[in-house]
C-alpha cells in the first residue's frame, strides 16, 4: 500500500513546504490543511503545519520555487491536539508572504507564537476529591483533619495549588493522603478565562452626528459583507464611543472582534472604557504577556471563547474563526508598520485579512494617512466625518510662538509666553503638558575645545546624553558609554557641552521654572510597561500630577479632561531631512498633541515654539484645515507619481564592509528593470549608512499605480547573487526612509 505524502510548513525561512509521509497510525483523512503537527527536521522535532497552495494577490504570479529535496521522505511523527489553523489565516499568510517577497515559514511563525508550548496549556486539569475509603486506620495529624473536613461533602475538586494556599497545609501531606487512596483524583470542569461583553450593559448617550455614525457602522456590520470606512473626528468628538456601537452589534451576532492599537501603552485607557461600555476587560495581546497569558488566549481565540480582542500588529495572525469586524484606531500611526523581520503594514494588511473574511474595516484617525484619505475622496472607502468635540468642548487655540521674535533666555528653551501661560495655567488649578519628541537630557554632546562629536561606533548616528542615568546612548543599536569627564579626542578636562534639548533638559528646566508643579514625565525610557503608563494615566485622572512633559507617546489617543495647555517645544523638528512624509507626519504628530487639549468644559489652549512660523504646516495647524492641506500634498505627489498616486519599494544591501555593500548595490542597479512607468533610484548610502556595525546603500523602486510591483522585484533580486554575509532587505510600501 502505497503511503499517503503531505506537505509540511515549517516557521522557519523556507519559501516551500517540505513533504512527510503519514503514518499508518494516523488517520490521513484527519490531516486537514492547518492541521499542526510535529515533524522531523535534521535531528531534531519540529511544529509543522499541513499545508496547501492559496491563490496570490492579484496581479501577483510568482515563478514557481522547486520543492526541497529530500532523499528520504520521512514520516509525520504526531499531531498536536489542537483545532486545526483557519482556511483563512492559511490564505492570509500565503497573502502576506507573497506582498511581502518573504518566506511564508517566516511568516507562519507568527501565527504560531502561542502554539509552542500549548500541550501543557491544553492538558486537562485535575483537583482533589474525598473517595469512597474508610480513614478509621488512618494515622491523623492536624494537617490531614484540616483536608478532611474542607473537602467533606463537596463534589467540586480542589486543586493542590488551592488546598495549599487555603488550608496552609504541604503539598506532601495531600499526596500522602493520596497515595492512602483518601484522595483521588477528578477533572476540573472547563472555564474560557474570557467573559462575554455585555452589549447594553451601558449604552452612552449619543449626539446625532455620533448616533448616525453608529447606525451606519452597525449596518456594515449587519450586512456581514467587505467593506472599508474611514471614522474621521477632530480630536474629542467621540470615535471610540461610536464603533463601540458597532462592536455591540457584532457581539449580538455571535462573532469576533479585532481591535489594533498603535502602542501598548494606549490599552490601559482603552480597556477601562470598554469595560465601562460592556462590564467586563477584553482580552488582550501584545509583547508583554506572559507566555501564559498568551497561550490561554490564542487557545480561547481558536474555540471562539474572545468575542473581542484588542492587540498590537501581530493580532492580525491569530487564528479567528467567526471574524466580524477589524477596527484599526489611530490608523495614521507610522507604529502600525513592522520594520524589523517581516515588513508589513498592518493597516493594510488588516484590510486584506477583512475582505478575506468577508467582514468590514473600520480605520480611525482625527489625522487620516494620506493613502487611507485619498481612497476616500475616491471613493473605495466610505467616509464619516464627526465634525464637533463630544460635550459641548471647544476646538483649542492654536498659537505659534515664533523664537525669531520671542526667544528663550540663553541657555533655555522655554520661551517666555509660554512660561507666562503655564503659570497662569497652574494657578488656576489645571494641567498643562510640555511636548518635545526627543528623548533623553541632549541628541548631542561636543567638545568646546576642539569640536569633537560624541557619536556611535557601530551606527552613523550621535550618542544621547541620558542624565538621569550618567550614560550616552546611541538610540539605534543601544550601546552606550559613561559620560566622560574629559574629551576623548583632545584630553580636554570638562570640556564636554550637551547641545539642544531632550525632554530630560526641558524636565530639568521646568523644575527651576515652575518650582511648585508636580511633574509627571511620560517616554518611553520610563513608562516600560503597561502597568506604569496605567499608573501615570491614574496621577494625571486624580490630578496628583498638574505638569506633564512628554514624548509622542502623549500624542496617542488620551483623554485628559483637566488638560488646558500644551506647550510644543521644538514645533518644527519634524520638517528637515529628505523625509517624503516628513509634512504630513509632522502635522499629524502636532495635531495629535495638541488634540489633548481643553477636551472637557475649560478652553484648551495649543503653544507651537517655531522658528518656520510661516511655514505651511505651522499655518495649517493654526486653521485647522488639515484635509485642505492633505488634498494639496496629493497634488504635489500625483504628479510624480509618489505614493498614494504609485507604488514604492525600498531595497537595502547591508553587509560588514562598505565595499561589499556597495558592490551588490552597483550590481543591482546595473541590473535594474527598465520599461515604461517604472524608475529606480540609486544605489546610494542609506541615510543610516552605519547600523549595528553593518554598512548599508539603498536603492527605491517606483512605479505607476497600475504596475504591479513584486514580481518586477522578484525577477530583478534574482539577477543578483550575493554571498552569505550580504543581506538584501525588501520594503514594500515603506513608512520610514532611514
Amino acid at each position: 500500500m502505497c503511503p499517503h505524502i503531505l506537505p509540511v510548513l515549517l516557521p522557519y525561512p523556507f519559501k516551500e513546504p517540505f513533504y512527510y509521509q503519514v503514518p499508518l497510525e494516523l488517520e490521513y483523512s484527519s490531516l486537514i490543511p492547518g492541521t499542526i503537527v510535529i515533524v522531523p527536521l535534521s535531528n531534531r522535532e519540529e511544529i509543522g503545519v499541513i499545508w496547501e497552495k492559496h491563490a496570490l494577490p492579484k496581479g501577483i504570479t510568482l515563478p514557481e520555487e522547486e520543492p526541497k529535496k529530500i532523499k528520504k521522505i520521512k514520516s509525520i511523527i504526531s499531531i498536536i491536539p489542537i483545532p486545526s489553523l483557519p482556511s483563512i489565516l492559511l490564505q492570509f499568510i500565503d497573502w502576506v508572504a507573497a506582498y511581502t517577497l518573504s518566506p511564508p515559514g517566516l511568516v507562519l511563525a507568527i501565527a504560531l507564537r502561542g502554539v509552542q508550548t500549548y500541550a501543557s496549556t491544553n492538558a486537562p486539569k485535575t483537583g482533589w476529591v474525598l473517595s469512597d475509603l474508610s480513614t478509621d486506620k488512618l494515622r491523623m495529624t492536624p494537617a490531614r483533619e484540616k483536608i478532611l473536613q474542607f473537602l467533606r461533602g463537596k463534589e467540586s475538586p480542589f486543586t493542590t495549588g488551592f488546598l495549599v494556599d487555603a488550608l496552609r497545609v504541604s503539598s506532601s501531606v495531600i499526596q500522602g493522603l493520596a497515595k492512602a487512596g483518601i484522595l483521588e483524583e477528578k477533572l476540573l470542569p472547563y472555564h474560557s478565562p474570557f467573559l462575554e461583553p455585555d452589549p447594553s450593559f451601558h449604552i452612552p448617550q449619543l449626539s446625532e452626528e455620533q448616533q448616525e455614525a453608529a447606525d451606519f457602522l452597525s449596518t456594515k456590520v449587519n450586512n456581514k459583507e467587505f467593506s472599508v470606512t474611514l471614522l474621521q473626528g477632530v480630536t474629542g468628538s467621540g470615535k471610540t464611543e461610536v464603533y463601540m456601537q458597532a462592536i455591540a452589534t457584532c457581539i449580538e451576532q455571535g462573532q469576533q472582534i479585532l481591535i489594533l492599537l498603535p502602542e501598548i501603552a494606549l490599552s490601559s485607557q482603552w480597556v477601562e472604557r470598554f469595560e465601562k461600555r460592556f462590564g467586563v476587560k477584553p482580552a488582550l495581546w501584545h509583547s508583554d504577556l506572559t507566555n501564559k497569558q498568551r497561550k490561554l488566549t490564542w487557545q480561547a481565540v481558536i474555540k471562539n471563547e474572545v468575542s473581542v480582542l484588542v492587540g498590537a500588529r501581530s493580532a492580525l495572525f491569530l487564528p479567528f474563526t467567526h471574524l466580524g469586524l477589524i477596527i484599526i484606531d489611530e490608523e495614521h500611526e507610522t507604529s502600525f508598520k513592522q520594520e524589523e523581520g517581516i515588513t508589513y503594514h498592518a493597516r493594510d494588511m488588516a484590510i486584506v485579512r477583512a475582505r478575506l473574511s468577508d467582514c468590514p474595516a473600520v480605520l480611525v484617525s482625527a489625522t487620516p494617512s494620506l493613502e487611507t484619505l485619498t481612497n476616500a475622496y475616491h471613493h473605495k472607502y466610505h467616509h464619516l466625518t464627526l465634525t464637533a468635540r463630544h460635550g459641548g468642548a471647544s476646538m483649542p487655540d492654536v498659537q505659534i510662538v515664533d523664537l525669531r521674535a520671542t526667544p528663550p533666555h540663553r541657555g533655555l528653551f522655554l520661551s517666555p509666553p509660554l512660561i507666562t501661560a503655564t503659570q497662569q495655567r497652574l494657578k488656576k488649578g489645571e494641567q498643562v503638558l510640555f511636548f518635545l519628541n526627543r528623548r533623553g537630557y541632549a541628541p548631542l554632546t561636543l567638545c568646546r575645545a576642539c569640536g569633537h562629536r560624541l557619536e556611535c561606533p557601530h551606527c552613523s548616528a550621535w550618542l544621547v546624553e541620558h542624565r538621569s542615568t550618567q550614560r550616552l546612548v546611541c538610540h539605534h543599536c543601544e550601546y552606550f558609554i559613561p559620560i566622560p569627564k574629559e574629551c576623548p579626542h583632545c584630553n580636554a578636562p570638562d570640556s564636554m557641552v550637551p547641545i539642544g534639548p531632550g525632554i530630560e533638559r526641558i524636565t530639568e528646566e521646568a523644575r527651576a521654572t515652575f518650582p511648585d508643579a508636580k511633574i509627571l514625565v511620560m517616554s518611553s525610557d520610563n513608562l516600560t510597561s503597561p502597568k506604569a503608563t496605567a499608573e501615570a494615566i491614574r496621577q494625571i485622572d486624580q490630578k496628583e500630577v498638574n505638569l506633564i512633559i512628554g514624548t509622542q507617546i502623549v500624542a496617542k489617543g488620551w483623554h485628559f479632561p483637566f488638560l488646558t495647555l500644551v506647550g510644543v517645544i521644538d514645533a518644527d523638528l519634524g520638517l528637515s531631512g529628505a523625509d517624503l512624509r516628513a509634512s504630513e507626519k509632522t502635522l499629524q504628530l502636532l495635531h495629535q498633541v495638541g488634540g489633548r487639549a481643553g477636551r472637557a468644559q475649560s478652553a484648551g489652549i495649543v503653544m507651537l515654539q517655531s522658528y518656520l512660523a510661516d511655514h505651511p504646516v505651522m499655518e495649517t495647524l493654526v486653521k485647522g484645515d488639515f484635509n485642505e492641506f492633505m488634498l494639496q500634498e496629493a497634488a504635489e505627489r500625483q504628479m510624480g507619481f509618489w505614493p498614494p498616486y504609485g507604488r514604492l519599494a525600498a531595497i537595502i544591501v547591508s553587509a560588514d564592509t562598505n565595499d561589499e555593500a556597495m558592490q551588490i548595490a552597483y550590481e543591482l542597479g546595473q541590473n535594474a528593470p527598465q520599461m515604461e512607468g517604472v524608475i529606480v533610484l540609486g544605489p546610494a548610502p542609506a541615510p543610516l549608512a552605519l547600523l549595528r556595525s553593518r554598512y548599508r546603500q539603498r536603492l527605491l523602486l517606483r512605479t505607476q499605480k497600475h504596475i504591479t510591483i513584486q514580481p518586477i522585484l522578484h525577477q530583478w533580486l534574482s539577477s543578483v547573487k550575493a554571498k552569505k554575509s550580504v543581506k538584501i532587505d525588501v520594503d514594500i510600501d515603506p513608512i520610514s526612509f532611514l
